[in-house]
């Protein structure tokens, strides 16, 4: 696009040099040319202006977004912090939980090593069935457990054993429950940190769109200030043009007092036109507003397209003399026809040209073949018909 760019600008530089070797209706076909160039650099300026809205508009929606990750990095962070307490707070109520269970089974080894030596005395008495009791149990429960002998122990100790094992029971389900507990909170804690990680892979993609976002726009005014030097540069070229017109028809003015003749134009209807591409009369793209077929082309169709095939020939649609016959990056290999009175003709988009500027050519003379020179999406001839330095529609004046 920056390159189209510059070689629009030298070639509107160029208007000047070779504009002033034409006539003065030659200098005004240049001038509408310049003109059409500077509608077509303010339609692109136009639309890098919508570009760029957008490219703010989306920049701010993701900016938005932006924000809202990060106040739900930050409150899954809170979140997080909260639930690491919540599991310190747990961790410390199971290490306190684990210490009164061993302190309960403490106890309860106490009071069975206190039964102990209540059945050595009574052995020491002679009560040998408490000492085959205590030496045939393996635990104190199964010494409880046989019935048989539990009311030789005192109503005291029983209370005591039925109160620390039931302490110990208790102690041993609250550890288990915190136990559970502490799973719970370990697991929502796993979960919580997917979540932040998500948000946080969420957040760095987001960020990284909008860093995007942030060159585009950059590249997009950069582009505009390029559009707006070109455009500040193409009404210069137009000024010199229209002051060198102002000059060429004075001076014309001039000779033709001194010669005593009138200053005077030719009328287009004494002109007889015909068909520029015997090989195909079907009318791809007709006069006027249009949609841009393609990059670089105009939107605001100043001829009409003919389509037809590569090196079909192009004919020249009344006699008269070349005025141009040249290359440019729009136009491609393109030649204009001065048949007198402001009248022109342009054949654009030629594969190859067969005349030179300054030669006087006959209608109906082979000037050019067909193709898809320059701005242009497939063989075609654009023939324009020009009257006093405007575009007319070709077909008032041309049938098939």
């Amino acid at each position: 696009m920056r390159q189209k760019k510059r070689i629009w600008t030298a070639a509107a530089a160029g208007l000047l040099c070779v504009g002033l070797a034409f006539p003065v209706l030659a200098d005004k076909t240049e001038l509408n040319e310049a003109q059409d160039r500077k509608t077509e650099l303010e339609e692109e300026l136009e639309k890098t202006e919508d570009t760029l809205k957008n490219l703010e508009t989306l920049k701010g929606n993701t900016a938005a977004y932006v924000r809202e990750l990060d106040e739900s990095l930050s409150a899954v962070s809170n979140e997080l912090e909260a639930l690491n307490g919540s599991i310190a707070e747990k961790e410390g109520q199971i290490e306190t939980t684990k210490g009164e269970l061993e302190q309960a089974k403490e106890t309860e080894k106490k009071q069975y090593e206190s039964m102990k030596l209540r059945i050595k005395y009574m052995y020491e008495r002679g009560d040998t069935s408490y000492v085959e009791l205590f030496m045939e149990s393996d635990s104190l429960s199964e010494l409880l457990n046989k019935a048989e002998y539990i009311s030789k122990i005192s109503e005291y100790d029983r209370q005591m054993l039925d109160q620390y094992a039931a302490t110990k029971d208790e102690i041993a389900a609250d550890e288990a429950r915190l136990e559970t507990e502490h799973a719970e909170l370990l697991d929502l804690k796993e979960q919580t940190e997917i979540k932040q990680a998500s948000v946080e892979q969420l957040l760095s993609a987001k960020q990284a769109e909008l860093r995007s976002y942030e060159s585009q726009i950059a590249e997009a005014e950069n582009q505009l200030s390029e559009y707006e030097k070109d455009l500040e540069a193409q009404e210069a070229a137009i000024r010199q043009i229209e002051e060198e017109i102002k000059r060429q028809e004075e001076e014309a003015r001039r000779k033709a007092e001194a010669a005593g003749q009138s200053y005077v134009t030719k009328d287009i209807g004494d002109i007889h036109f015909i068909w520029p591409c015997p090989a195909s009369s079907r009318i791809t793209s007709g006069f006027g507003g249009r949609s841009s077929p393609t990059e670089g082309a105009s939107s605001n169709h100043q001829g009409i397209d003919i389509g037809a095939p590569t090196g079909s020939d192009i004919l020249a649609a009344a006699e008269g003399d070349v005025v141009v016959s040249t290359y440019s990056s729009s136009a491609g290999n393109y030649v204009m026809i001065n048949h007198g009175g402001g009248v022109y003709t342009v054949y654009m988009h030629a594969s190859k040209l067969l005349v030179s500027v300054g030669e006087h050519v006959s209608q109906g003379q082979v000037i050019a073949k067909v193709g898809s020179t320059g701005y242009s999406t497939g063989p075609h001839l654009h023939f324009g018909v020009r009257l006093n330095g405007t575009y007319v529609d070709p077909r008032s004046y041309v049938s098939p």
